[in-house]
Formats: C-alpha cells, structure tokens, sequence
C-alpha cells in the first residue's frame, strides 16, 4: 500500500457505486453512503481500498450510532478500524483462518446490531449453529469491536426503573419523563408508554382483564395494528349510564374493536344503590359465567385512583365528596377497579365496596402478569398499595411519581 493516497469523498462514491455496480443518486444523503461504504467493509473482499478511507472517515462511530437502536449506541467497527490502520504497517498478515473467523464475527455483528435479527437468524443467515452465532456476538463485545453505551438521556430513567423494580419487588417498571404534572400530560404520556408496551406483548390465544380510566383511555390511541388470533376481552367492570369516552365499557370495547376480537362486559352499573341488589345481579347465571373467567386471564392492564376530587370517579360523579370523606375514615387511600384499598392493599370493610359491580382485584393474584398503568405524585401511595393488592408485576408511570415511590416504603 505505500504511496497510496487518501481517496476524496467523491472518489469513495465513485467506488462504492462500481463495487455495487449501481450509481448513486446525486440526491442521496451522506448517510446513505457511509452506511454501504460499511456495509461494503463487512461484506466485500476489497479492503485495501476502505483502508485508505480511514482518514475521511473520522465520525464513523457517530455514523454508526445514527444507524443503531434508540436506546443503544453501537460503536462497531471501532476495534476493527484501528485495525485497519495497522494493517498498512503490519509486516506479519493473519492466517486465512484468523480472517474468516474476524470476518464471520464481523458479518454476525452487523446482522445482530444494525439489521436487528435475532441469535436465530443471524445463524440461519450465515449457515451456522446458533451456539455459534452465541459465540461470535460474545466475543465481538469481548474483544471490544462492539461497544455499546446507554444514550446519556435515556440513562437517569433506566436507573429510576431499576431502582422501583428493586423497592416495590417488580419484574418490570417503564418510567417515562414528565416536565408536566397535569392530570391530561400525565394520562398522555403513560398511555402513550402503556399502548406501545401493551401491543408488543399481546399474542395470539391471550385473555385479557381491562381496566378503564382516562390513562387507559389514551392508551387506546397508542395500540400497534397487527393480525391477533384467538384473542379474548373481559371489561374487570361494569359500566356507566351516561358518560365520555372513559367508560370502562368503552375502554375494553375499543380494545376488542381494535384487534377485531371477541369481547365479555359486566352489563350493568359501575354502583347500584344497594347492596342486595349487587348480590342479585350477581346471581344472573351470564355475569356469574363472566365472573368465572377472571381464572382464564392472561394478562390484566389497569389503572388506579386517590380518594380525591380530582379523581374520576368522584369528579364525574360517581361518588359525593361525603363518601370520599367517609372512605378517608375508613382508611382508604384510592381504588382498584373501583373498589377502595388502605395503604396495605387491603380492601377496606365499606359498603360503596359491596356495591361496586366489578370483579374483586385481589382475584387478579393468580394472573400471569397484572400491568398497572398510572401517573402524578398524589398517585403514589393507591399505586403502591395496587401492587400489592393485585401482585402486579409490571408497573407503567412518570418520573416524578417514580421519585415519590421511592421515598415510601419498600415492598421487599
């Protein structure tokens, strides 16, 4: 290689567009270039040429990166092009074994990282085993030519996720920023996080528990269309005779609807006005089928709620003031399911409880994953309590309730 000259950015598009025996537009961008002059390192024989493009290729990390995860900045390449550079001093070459194993970690690599195949494919692609395809990504990070970093931005919520799933016993919590504490930013930017997470999980033959609430109401919005088989719906209670979209009926309804699938309701009253009357509708042998499939779900999400006047349930009327009042006395610190909890989860002894036309939440305990899905710092207690109330393994909320959560007691 000596008295080779650095090529200019024109002469690495001329080549790259001769190597792929396809021009170029002049239109596109710098990124598109740099991605298959990459691409071309990986996948071509002819690295003598990209070696000299070392010089001109000072932010191919940052390049990199703009091709990688959201939530990941995938430094590849970084060993292998220092490499490179020694490469044209190297006096000793590398057997044609050493090469082809690089070259194969390399391809693995870019596969597993930038393409986003999984182990399985990568493997399938390369025609080897997948323990081999194991191997070779452990040892691209091993050997440092992937380097992975948490973008900085991502990194306080990551460790306030990790840090609820330590305090509260959790297998998952999802925090999401929140610069507003308004009751709608709040319920908005939980749905949003709650759709996404709740699309990406459901699958065919699933039966799933709905809540309802403004928080899952947006949360409706934010659902992923993809073809589901089998799925089934249970609203967890009754409805409301005169209401917005945040009737529970309509939340699981529009979920049922969503994914063109077969929906159960509680067709009656979120309250009645009297105890025996709850007990005698309850009796009704299709609410008493209903009831029973509570032991079928798969999986639950639901929302909660303070004893407050900004609460739903009380705002909308539902309740007076006078019971919030006397629900505070009894120890209640909010709802699940619209039936009140104390701060140990337990549901108070209380007659607006026995009226409540919704199925029991501690039944949820038997339910493979329980999601709850709920913001805003007057939250955090009826949210602690929740988890413990239904074992919710999964826990959807802002940054600021987050803080506020760990300043309670820990539930391990």
């Amino acid at each position: 290689m000596p008295g080779a000259s650095i090529p200019s950015s024109f002469e690495i598009r001329i080549r790259i567009s001769h190597l792929l025996k396809t021009p170029l537009p002049a239109g596109e961008s710098p990124q598109f270039m740099w991605q298959h002059m990459i691409y071309l390192y990986i996948f071509c024989n002819d690295n003598i040429f990209v070696h000299l493009c070392f010089q001109t290729i000072l932010d191919v990390k940052v390049i990199i990166a703009s091709l990688s995860h959201a939530n990941e900045i995938v430094s590849l390449l970084g060993r292998k092009t220092q490499k490179g550079r020694m490469m044209a001093r190297s006096t000793k070459p590398k057997t044609k074994f050493q090469a082809d194993q690089d070259e194969l970690k390399l391809r693995a690599a870019w596969l597993y990282y930038i393409e986003g195949l999984t182990q399985e494919q990568v493997a399938q692609n390369l025609d080897i085993s997948r323990i081999k395809a194991f191997r070779l990504l452990a040892a691209t990070r091993d050997e440092g030519i992937v380097q992975i970093s948490l973008n900085s931005h991502a990194e306080p919520l990551i460790r306030l996720q990790r840090a609820l799933e330590k305090h509260l016993g959790l297998f998952e919590a999802i925090v999401v920023p929140s610069s507003d504490q308004s009751e709608a930013s709040i319920s908005a930017v939980i749905g949003h996080a709650t759709g996404r997470y709740l699309s990406d999980r459901l699958q065919d033959g699933l039966t799933v528990g709905v809540g309802w609430g403004a928080t899952l109401q947006a949360c409706m919005s934010h659902l992923k269309w993809r073809e589901i088989n089998d799925l089934s719906v249970i609203s967890l209670l009754g409805g409301l005779t005169h209401s917005m979209a945040d009737n529970p009926s309509a939340v699981a309804w529009r979920l049922a609807e969503f994914y063109k699938t077969e929906l159960f309701q509680i067709t009656a009253p979120v309250f009645v006005p009297h105890v025996a009357l709850a007990k005698e509708l309850w009796e009704i042998q299709e609410l008493k089928a209903l009831k029973s499939k509570v032991s079928d779900i798969d999986l639950a999400v639901l929302s909660v709620a303070d004893v407050s006047k900004q609460a739903s349930i009380f705002r909308r009327g539902l309740l007076t003031t006078q019971d919030a009042e006397s629900l505070q006395a009894a120890g209640a610190v909010g709802d699940v399911l619209c039936q009140f909890v104390d701060e140990a989860g337990e549901i108070v002894d209380h007659p607006i409880n026995k009226r409540a036309m919704a199925i029991n939440p501690t039944q949820l305990r038997k339910v493979p994953k329980v999601i709850i899905s709920a913001g805003g710092i007057r939250k955090a207690k009826i949210i602690r309590a929740s988890i413990m109330t239904t074992r919710a393994q999964v826990l959807i909320t802002d940054e600021a309730t987050a803080q506020e959560l760990l300043s309670l007691e820990s539930l391990v």
